[in-house]
């Protein structure tokens, strides 16, 4: 009796033993296997307030950005992520640095208009980014901490970012509060419009370099040698712009149907803040111009091919922003086919700009792999305390800018996507599985004029 007793227990303990070695083997994995999202958009978009020749002008751009993300895992608990991206561009507003025609030195082929595209080195360019992650997740999986870094880079300007965050799960993971910060290091290589340049490069000398043998006129047609940026012209001295931030997020489970997410953001940029690529034209000072003089009259219409103004100085703006955007989202599932995401969002800042976004997506669940989601966004902001239109700044200012992005607007998008799921990655190329497939098209329009198309795809695969 007493071996039967002795044997019960023996494979009692036993059970309990295997069960602990198998808890600390199995342990659920926070990722399965490496996951691979290939991303692409195409944007374009148009409008006649080009912020680079001073809020009037052709602002036709095309942008097309692909991006790599690679997730892997590096153990039961370590994630790391790489997000690898390009985006080239071609821009009428920034081929006009340089708007001038002068296939040869006479007056009459020394043309320029702000609303003709210039062939200019400026036209087109590339902006490419990278992101590395690293995550932990606790054993319980209720933390998760994560620091990353980043660079990014184009022809005038270079960025170099570091942050991280953490997130703590409660209530049966019903509740979720996360904690980040982030810190981007910028830097300037600044490119100015090429008479503000020459101006500059010359000690205002308007007999030599581009200016030597080209008419300037006055805003009677009239050839002028009066013409010079507001106070000379200043060249940027600090050429740095960094900026810190910290979120806070606040997640809740409200029902089996319901979940609500709250943000807040603290935002403190520092150092150059404008763009010195950015034209200003002030009202109270002289106009004068190179080109045809007959066009002058009607220089503001897209009509004028063949005159362009002279900038009176570049945009100049505060070197210290401070922004708080506060966040709402509250997702809902109606049924096995409809669910609710909506979002709202208010924005303000010490430059005097307050906004308010609303959104709505309604994803409609058409079957096991398909999922249609229309949405619409509506956006309004007011404008910043240092705009004004073309013309309408004063030379005695002591920040000014055009750029339509700091005006009062408000802008209307609507959406459609598409996406396809398969759980069991039955479509393979080599050893990568395709999960799922995202295809998503939105319009834009600004009451301004600004109008813009994008398309997008992504992919996502994983690897066997």
């Amino acid at each position: 009796m007493k071996y039967i007793i002795f044997s019960i227990a023996l494979l009692f303990f036993g059970k309990i033993i295997a069960q602990q070695d198998s808890t600390n083997v199995y342990k659920k994995r926070v990722l399965e296997t490496t996951e691979i999202d290939f991303l692409t958009s195409y944007y374009q978009q148009d409008g006649d307030n080009a912020s680079v020749t001073g809020g009037i002008g052709d602002e036709h751009l095309t942008d097309f950005t692909p991006t790599i993300v690679v997730s892997m895992p590096l153990n039961a608990d370590d994630v790391i992520t790489v997000d690898a991206g390009i985006s080239t561009y071609t821009s009428a507003s920034s081929s006009n640095l340089d708007p001038f025609d002068r296939s040869s030195k006479s007056n009459n082929d020394v043309i320029g208009s702000p609303w003709v595209a210039s062939s200019g080195a400026s036209k087109q360019d590339t902006w490419g980014s990278i992101t590395v992650d690293y995550s932990h997740s606790s054993d319980d999986r209720n933390t998760v901490w994560n620091v990353d870094a980043s660079f990014a880079t184009e022809f005038d300007y270079t960025s170099i970012g570091f942050g991280g965050g953490i997130l703590q799960q409660f209530n049966d993971k019903n509740t979720t509060v996360g904690i980040s910060a982030n810190v981007y290091l910028d830097t300037w290589s600044p490119v100015y419009p090429i008479e503000l340049k020459t101006y500059n490069d010359t000690n205002g000398n308007l007999n030599s370099s581009f200016f030597n043998g080209v008419t300037i006129l006055d805003e009677n047609g009239n050839a002028s040698t009066n013409w010079q940026p507001i106070n000379g012209f200043k060249l940027i001295d600090n050429k740095s712009r960094n900026s810190y931030s910290a979120s806070f997020s606040f997640s809740q489970i409200l029902n089996k149907n319901a979940q609500i997410s709250v943000f807040v953001d603290l935002v403190k940029q520092q150092g150059w803040l404008s763009n010195p690529m950015q034209r200003v034209y002030f009202g109270d000072v002289a106009n004068y111009y190179i080109g045809n003089s007959e066009s002058i009259p009607n220089y503001t219409s897209p009509t004028n091919t063949d005159v362009f103004q002279l900038a009176d100085d570049i945009e100049r703006l505060p070197d210290n922003r401070f922004k708080i955007p506060i966040g709402l989202r509250l997702n809902y599932f109606l049924n096995s086919t409809f669910s609710l995401r909506t979002y709202y969002r208010y924005y303000f800042d010490d430059w005097g700009i307050h906004s308010h976004t609303a959104s709505l997506e309604v994803p409609i669940k058409l079957s096991d792999k398909f999922t249609i989601y229309p949405s619409y966004r509506y956006y309004t902001q007011t404008q910043a305390d240092y705009f004004a239109p073309y013309e309408q700044n004063i030379s005695t200012s002591t920040y000014y800018t055009s750029d339509y992005d700091l005006s009062k607007f408000n802008a209307n998008q609507y959406g459609f996507g598409v996406s396809y799921t398969d759980i069991f990655t039955t479509f393979h190329i080599s050893k990568f599985g395709l999960k799922s497939i995202d295809l998503k098209y939105a319009n834009y329009k600004r009451n301004t004029g600004l109008k813009a198309n994008i398309i997008s795809i992504g992919f996502k695969f994983l690897m066997d």
